[in-house]
Parts: C-alpha cells; sequence; structure tokens
C-alpha cells in the first residue's frame, strides 16, 4: 500500500462525511423576498421609456421582415435559377444496362408458364436483389464489385429459372 492510496483513502472519507446539500439560512430567503416586490411594484421612469422603445421596435419587426421577403422573392424572380444537370452514366451503369439487357433475353426465352408456386418466392428475392444492386450501383458508380454481384444474381437467376422449369418437365 503506497503512501497516495492512504491519502486517497482519507480524502474520500472527509468527501463522504460532507452534507449532500447545503441550503442558505432562512434570513437570506427573506431578503431576497423583500426586495422582490418593492422592485415589481414601481417601475422606474427610465423603465417606462424603454418598455415604450422596445414596443416601437417590436411593431416594426413584421414590416422589415415583410421587406426582406419581397427583396428575397424578387431576386428569385430576376435571376435565373440552374437547370440541374444529369450526369451522363457510367462505364459501368452502362455495363450494368447491358447485362440486364441480356438477361432479359435470356429470361424471355425460358418458358416461364410452368415455375411452380414453390420457386416463385426465390425468383422474386432474386429479381429484388438485383433491384437493390441497380439501385447500389447508381449511387456508387465506380463499384466494380457491385457489378460483380449484379451478374453473380443474374446468373442465379437464371440458373434457378432453369431448374424450375426443368422440374416442370417443360422442354428448355
Amino acid at each position: 500500500m503506497s503512501p497516495h492510496d492512504s491519502d486517497d483513502n482519507a480524502l474520500s472519507a472527509r468527501l463522504r462525511a460532507l452534507p449532500a446539500e447545503r441550503l442558505p439560512p432562512a434570513r437570506v430567503w427573506q431578503g431576497i423576498a423583500a426586495q422582490l416586490p418593492a422592485q415589481t411594484l414601481a417601475p422606474t421612469p427610465a423603465a417606462a421609456v424603454a418598455t415604450l422603445s422596445t414596443r416601437r421596435r417590436r411593431e416594426r419587426w413584421p414590416l422589415r421582415i415583410g421587406l426582406g421577403l419581397a427583396a428575397a422573392l424578387a431576386l428569385l424572380m430576376v435571376v435565373p435559377t440552374p437547370v440541374p444537370h444529369t450526369p451522363a452514366p457510367s462505364l459501368l451503369q452502362r455495363q450494368a444496362d447491358a447485362m440486364a439487357g441480356e438477361y432479359q433475353q435470356a429470361i424471355a426465352a425460358l418458358p416461364s408458364d410452368g415455375v411452380t408456386e414453390e420457386w416463385r418466392p426465390a425468383l422474386h428475392e432474386l429479381d429484388a436483389s438485383a433491384v437493390n444492386i441497380r439501385a447500389a450501383i447508381a449511387e456508387n458508380p465506380r463499384s466494380g464489385y457491385l457489378l460483380g454481384q449484379l451478374q453473380r444474381t443474374y446468373a442465379l437467376r437464371l440458373q434457378l429459372t432453369q431448374q424450375a422449369v426443368f422440374s416442370a418437365g417443360l422442354p428448355t
């Protein structure tokens, strides 16, 4: 045990011995209460003048706000607003579009009439994943990882559709 530990213990004991809360004596509260009514009953002439000038300023602020809004509106009417510029699709987005077109052609070539209801939830899940990946590519058009995920999703969807058609006994 070091000498600092005993000093810390003694200090902690003295801190615990202190009262949790200290209230001022009653005479202090009586003095405060005696001063309050004297100030609120009779305003001084200087306070009345200050109140009058404050009231005039309050009456003028709606006029100032209105004039400011009118000036801002006039400025908006005079200054032409720039037309939002839509950026050209990135190389990755064009690749994703081409991949989607090839996928749609491949899906259209498969007979989807014979796909049973047990396959539909998985197919819909893959379609939703492809939509989400396309949205992510639109937000981050430089992510090659997302393009790979889209390619895998389309490949899985085609494979699952082929399995569904094959299990239904339809010609592929």
